[in-house]
């Protein structure tokens, strides 16, 4: 999943530091470094660190020598971590509304930003009343790539294979370039 999710990114968006969110054991950050060498680091978030994760990285280290001293682990909540402009913040799998928050924060910062998202909670994101015609999920998304559209961002919608996971729309964007 982070390998599918990781080529699809890099054919899209180059360098900057990475934010990988709600990273669990950072699989997708530290794959992004490895496709790019031009971004100098991953930022690897999560409210809490798998205690594996430190294995993982340092695993991923030995045999990718080239990742060493450049992936960094920080157990904090999203609001609680500073992104740029130049970053690329990326998240698989951001439960319920927690893809909106993290769609928010790239879009405050005027960060690059893909995202594949999952549990989607009817509730409380919305379906733009799309779900007359697809499914609730489905209008969810939709209605995310619609409001990062609307905000003048562009965007691409991608998927990887359902046989990796049913969960497999991925949403691709960036800040339109500012006019002169």
């Amino acid at each position: 999943e982070a390998w599918g999710v990781a080529r699809r990114v890099r054919r899209r968006f180059r360098g900057g530091r990475v934010v990988d969110v709600c990273a669990g054991h950072g699989l997708l950050g530290q794959m992004l470094l490895l496709l790019d060498d031009r971004s100098p680091s991953v930022l690897l978030v999560d409210r809490v660190v798998p205690a594996s994760a430190a294995t993982l990285r340092r695993a991923l280290a030995a045999e990718w020598p080239r990742l060493e001293g450049r992936v960094e682990a920080a157990e904090a909540a999203l609001a609680d971590v500073e992104l740029r402009p130049d970053d690329l913040v990326v998240s698989v799998h951001a439960c319920g509304a927690l893809t909106d928050h993290v769609i928010d924060r790239a879009m405050a910062a005027r960060a690059r930003l893909a995202v594949m998202p999952c549990c989607h909670d009817l509730d409380v994101c919305g379906t733009g009343d799309l779900d007359g015609w697809v499914d609730g999920p489905t209008a969810v998304d939709i209605m995310r790539a619609v409001r990062l559209r609307t905000a003048g961002w562009q965007v691409w919608t991608q998927t990887i294979p359902r046989e990796i996971t049913p969960q497999n729309r991925l949403l691709l964007a960036r800040a339109a370039p500012a006019s002169r």
